[in-house]
């Protein structure tokens, strides 16, 4: 059993900054990835940010370059992500997920595991 748990969501206005954090519990072995989503009301669940774990290698989404950074503390199982420089339409609700390979595109395998998702509001 696999259980990821995200934290540092909440509201902030445009400019500022925040930092997600996602731990998986359990069974880690075969998770080589782990990324961040979001999906705002109304739009199609999109891909953030992967890294994968084994080594380091990251994919950023066109929209976040340059403002987001992806990192990891293997140590402790968790992933964080960093958002700097927030806007108004970085409003979403954001979901961690781990798997077992990162896409080359930011996509993960439908196999693979899911938080339950925490809330980031910019204001502008």
């Amino acid at each position: 059993q696999v259980q990821l748990v995200e934290s540092g969501g909440g509201s902030v206005q445009a400019g500022g900054s925040l930092r997600l954090s996602c731990t998986v519990y359990g069974y880690t072995y075969n998770i080589n990835c782990m990324g961040w989503f979001r999906q705002a009301p109304g739009k199609e669940r999109e891909g953030v940010a992967t890294i994968y774990t084994g080594g380091g290698t990251t994919y950023f989404a066109d929209s976040v370059k340059g403002r987001f950074t992806i990192s990891q503390d293997n140590a402790k199982n968790t992933v964080y992500l960093q958002m700097n420089s927030l806007k108004a339409e970085d409003t979403a609700m954001y979901y961690c997920a781990a798997g077992l390979l990162c896409g080359s595109a930011g996509e993960l395998p439908s196999s693979a595991y899911w938080g339950q998702g925490t809330q980031v509001t910019v204001s502008s």
